[in-house]
């Protein structure tokens, strides 16, 4: 898919799909909170394990978004 082909259909979602709205938001907030543990300079296990099972959920939700993607540039297609 071309670059500026999926950003009109991620716009065109965003504006039209609560679900991928969510996705969008749940991934941002990842995102955010890895960044704090990234500059944490003495993580405890704790935070370590948060990390790690957040980069897992991230991804997920990065594939789900990928998925969503996917399917209404089919749809758009045909």
């Amino acid at each position: 898919m071309e670059i500026s082909a999926a950003n009109a259909i991620r716009e065109e979602l965003l504006k039209s799909n609560q679900t991928f709205r969510d996705l969008v938001q749940k991934h941002q907030n990842y995102e955010t909170r890895l960044d704090e543990l990234a500059h944490l300079t003495y993580p405890n296990n704790d935070e370590i394990v948060e990390e790690t099972t957040l980069k897992k959920k991230k991804l997920l939700v990065k594939d789900e978004i990928y998925e969503m993607l996917q399917k209404h540039s089919s749809i758009v297609s045909h």
